[in-house]
């Protein structure tokens, strides 16, 4: 019996405009109220389930490409923080890159509020949407730090960092110099980006370590993904499932392919998973 429902957000779970809506919310109820967890597994950050439309559903998260683990009432429960000395050596050597370097606490960025959301421009016109409304949240986020120096983001143990890099030469230098680390590991939703965690960090592995936690074996967990910090976790699990608007990698890696965001495919895959092993579940 699936146990543990652990899901990515954009491209998988949130809808084609990267939210939640009224059926996405509904299925997630009937989930848990039949008795199973669900755990948002994101690369975003994610402090509390009050937060992207979650508010009131007891989920369980694994937020920033897994290196912070989240019990359902928000509480760290494990964290990956990242190198100090090796987080300093890269921040000096890239002092033109825009990086948001993420703690448990709050966002600590190397720019300014323009400059970062600059890096945005060439995004499409769904995703400036989306971006639109996370400008608008930001700008009465209390977490959000901006015009950070190296001294004020190595105050903080920071466990990942984010950064979209515009110019092609500098994003190819950033690119060689983390392959050369052992510290870290860069593993972006798509290519245009950089998510840097620890070395050891995937979703894989911190949804694995939460479903141990809870009691459960691997094969106890359906995971569903759609991009490139998903693969890991969609190779990890014999219960994988990547959405049709998946990248070839993430497919690949599943092995099983359902339908679109667009049309709530996973929230009805797992009303379906549910109600097939537990019955008295309706299908939205």
């Amino acid at each position: 019996m699936i146990e543990v429902f652990a899901t990515d957000l954009d491209g998988t779970l949130l809808n084609a405009f990267h939210l939640t809506d009224k059926r996405i919310l509904a299925a997630l109820k009937q989930v848990v109220d039949a008795g199973a967890h669900v755990v948002i597994a994101t690369g975003r950050t994610m402090r509390s389930t009050n937060e992207h439309g979650f508010e009131g559903l007891p989920l369980d998260i694994v937020e920033l490409n897994g290196a912070i683990v989240r019990d359902a009432t928000g509480k760290v429960v494990k964290s990956f923080p990242l190198d100090k000395a090796a987080l300093e050596k890269m921040l000096r050597a890239f002092p033109d890159v825009v990086f948001e370097c993420v703690s448990a606490e709050g966002t600590y960025i190397t720019a300014t509020r323009e400059k970062r959301q600059a890096q945005f421009a060439r995004d499409g016109f769904i995703r400036r949407i989306a971006m639109r409304g996370m400008y608008k949240r930001e700008e009465s986020d209390p977490t959000m730090h901006f015009e950070q120096s190296v001294e004020q983001v190595l105050e903080h143990d920071i466990v990942k960092i984010n950064s979209r890099v515009v110019d092609e030469q500098l994003k190819r230098d950033l690119a060689a110099y983390l392959d050369a680390q052992d510290a870290f590991v860069n593993t972006p939703f798509n290519p245009i980006m950089f998510e840097i965690t620890n070395a050891d960090v995937n979703k894989g592995a911190s949804i694995s370590w939460l479903a141990q936690s809870l009691g459960f074996t691997d094969n106890e967990v359906a995971v569903y993904g759609d991009g490139g910090n998903d693969v890991t976790m969609l190779e990890r699990f014999e219960h994988a499932y990547a959405t049709a608007n998946a990248d070839a990698d993430a497919k690949k890696a599943a092995g099983n392919v359902i339908g679109n965001c667009a049309f709530h495919a996973v929230p009805r895959h797992m009303l379906a998973i549910v109600r097939a092993e537990r019955g008295r579940v309706t299908i939205a």
